[in-house]
Formats: C-alpha cells, structure tokens, sequence
C-alpha cells in the first residue's frame, strides 16, 4: 500500500493538464514531464523495450515466463488530466481510517466532502482517502491508472513464481480532449486485446460507452448604440439564450441518468456581436445518437427561418463510438477481468460508461479494449477523491487478469 500511495503521490504532483484548443500533439508541453519520468521507471523497475515516441505515447513490455503459447495483452492508461479545473500545484490530503463524516478540504473557503452530498463515501468507511486541499482536482482521472499498471508490472518481476504471457502496457496523452487514441499505433502495441484502467468506483467493468459528438454554435449579431437600436440591432446573445431554451430541459447531464442521452452546454462565450456555444452530443443507442445530431441541426434551420437569415451556425464533429459493438464478439475478455475480479474479492459491476475512454476509439482501430475500474470519485473537480484499497484492489486485478491469461 505505502509503494502504490508514494507512485501515486508522485505522479499528481506534476501537472499534466491537457488542453482542448491546441491542436498539437501532445497539447501541452508539461506532459512530456510525465512521461519522460515514467520512461525511467519502467526502465528502473526491469521493463523492456520501453519507447516514448514523438507523440509522447510510452510503451513497454513485461516478456511472458512460460514456455507454451499465451495471448500477448495490453493495460492502458492516460497521463493528461482534465482541462476542466486547476491541475496545477496539487497538493493531496491523506485521510486514514475515514470515519464517515464529513472532511473538511479547506478551512479558509468552507469547501467540505460531505457523504451526504457524495453518498459513495460511506461505502468507503474505515478505509484511507485520498483527496484534493478543495483548489484543484486530484488527477486519479487517470494517475490512479497509470499507478496501478506500474505497481502491476512491479510486483509480476518480482513475483516470477506468478506466470504469465508476453504484456504490454501503453500510457497517452491527450485522453481528456478526445484525442487519446488517435496517434496509437495498434500494430506496434502488438497485443490481442487491452484493458484500459480508467473507471471510477471499485468493481467497474465496462464494455459499453456513449456515442459522442461535440457541436459548436457561432451567431452572429449586429451592434448598434442601444439608443438607436430599434430595428437595427441583432444580440447575439438573445439568440443564444433562445437556442439554449429550446433544447429538451430534461435531456442535460444532470437529469438523465443509466442509458440516457443528453445534450450537454458545457462553454458559453460571446458579446453582442457573436456567441459562441458549445456542446457535447451523447446517446448510447446508435440511432438515437443521429437523431440528436439531426435535431440540433433542425433547430439551427428552424430559428435562421424565423429570423429570416442565417445568423446562428452549426459544426458537429463526431468524437467516439460505443464499443459494445467490437467487444461483444469477444466477450471472453470481459469474463477474464469478472473472474479476476472476484479472485480478488471485488464484486463486478457491470455497467455501462456515461462518458468514453481511450478504449472506444482503440475498439474501433483493431484493439478491443473494456474498462475496469481505477477507483477515484468526482473526476474533474475540486472534490475528486480515490480510496487507497481501491488502487491495491485494481493492481491485484491487472496481476489476476495476466496470470488467468497465462493458465493453460
């Protein structure tokens, strides 16, 4: 446990924020400090081939120790955190033997986890937290990850009494906008099928993940001195107001729940002369998926119509699929990580993810790829916490999953 906690610690204390408006790979410079702290462990630890490419993807290999014929398989995860909130200067807070009350993050702002607001917390009474000082996030989203595929690696080398086949791990930038997987090279990763360890609650096994699109609004509005505005002036940011108004009221994030699409507004930006807005797109079902995209486009129409020209513009971008589509041929994957789940005395639950990981799109590039759990609550926000249990209890998942692989 101290081995995982001290990787842990070390790993989200240098920031590694991604950002959504550069187009560069990696989008920020400071996750190369990541990464290439990470080439010199993996080295330390007795990894091979271990490569940091130009686009600061980091693979490596564990070689199998066994002498008959075993699937070569993969653990993924990211090291960018989100660009959503301060990733800068973390600073963690340990709290051992969590009593089930409320903790307080930071005194001075009256910023408080409290279970009664975040009711996961009690299924983690008597355990040790780790948690934000209430002005960043934690970076768990995906540091708890990364943390338990090295601690995984670590302890098969120096456990060689436990068997298993040729493994390959693979950290990525850029996972938290959307470009994760676009630069992975599938056929120099080499393996039959990976695992991404990127979920939250402890048992989460996923194989299922929305359909998803982002979508941008730009209106165009006409200033005029407000004292001669009649007739003549064009606020953009009515326009903008009315469009919001008219998406379903119940169709956000905050109201759906399970199999539930939304319509998310997630940026407003914009003064009299131009708003912008910006949306993500997200359904499960694959036809309802469309028939969101067509509506979003219907209502541009429709309002332009209404204002007798085309004031408001619409560019949607489809991001990632469900890879339920990929992986169900393959379900066999998923019932090794149940079974080296409840090896190690964690309850599956099997769900569906409100959200993507790097392994939707790898699903789709040849890789298929579900997604267990990495422990952390609350991502992307001052109140993320991950349970330290959590992240032995995903380590010894990755060191079940390798030595099922490898029984005859």
């Amino acid at each position: 446990m101290q081995t995982i906690l001290h990787r842990f610690i070390k790993y989200i204390q240098i920031d590694t924020q991604s950002d959504p408006n550069n187009p560069a790979f990696p989008s920020t410079e400071k996750q190369w400090d990541l990464a290439h702290l990470l080439v010199e462990e993996l080295n330390d630890i007795g990894l091979k081939d271990v490569s940091l490419d130009e686009n600061c993807y980091i693979m490596a290999t564990l070689p199998s120790n066994v002498d008959h014929e075993v699937p070569t398989i993969g653990f993924v995860a990211h090291i960018d955190t989100s660009p959503d909130f301060s990733g800068t200067h973390v600073n963690p807070q340990i709290h051992k033997n969590y009593d089930g009350k409320d903790i307080v993050l930071n005194k001075e702002q009256n910023i408080i986890l409290s279970p009664d607001y975040f009711e996961d917390l009690f299924l983690y009474k008597g355990q040790t937290l780790i948690t934000t000082d209430g002005t960043t996030l934690l970076g768990a989203d995906d540091k708890a990850g990364v943390t338990e595929i090295v601690s995984a690696m670590e302890y098969l080398i120096q456990h060689p009494e436990i068997k298993h086949g040729n493994i390959r791990i693979c950290f990525t930038p850029d996972e938290e906008v959307g470009k994760g997987a676009h630069l992975f090279d599938v056929e120099k990763f080499g393996a039959e099928w990976a695992y991404t360890m990127d979920g939250s609650e402890i048992g989460e096994l996923e194989y299922e993940n929305f359909n998803a699109a982002g979508a941008k609004v730009t209106i165009e509005g006409k200033s005029v001195h407000p004292g001669y505005a009649k007739g003549k002036m064009v606020n953009s940011i009515l326009i903008g107001n009315d469009f919001i108004s008219r998406l379903p009221k119940n169709e956000v994030p905050e109201k759906t729940t399970g199999y539930e699409g939304f319509f998310h507004l997630h940026t407003v930006s914009g003064d009299i002369e131009e708003t912008v807005l910006e949306y993500i797109i997200r359904d499960h079902d694959f036809d309802l998926f469309q028939k969101r995209k067509t509506d979003f486009e219907n209502l541009v129409t429709a309002m332009n119509k209404e204002l007798g020209a085309n004031f408001l513009k619409v560019e949607i971008k489809d991001q990632y699929y469900n890879m339920k589509e990929k992986i169900e041929p393959v379900m066999h994957i998923v019932a090794i990580a149940k079974k080296a789940m409840e090896q190690a005395n964690v309850k599956p639950l099997i769900k569906a993810i409100r959200g993507g990981t790097d392994g939707s799109q790898l699903s789709y590039k040849g890789l298929p790829c579900p997604n267990i759990f990495a422990g952390g609550h609350n991502f992307h926000g001052k109140y993320e916490y991950v349970p330290l249990e959590s992240m032995v209890k995903a380590t010894e998942v990755i060191v079940n999953i390798a030595q099922i692989v490898a029984t005859k």
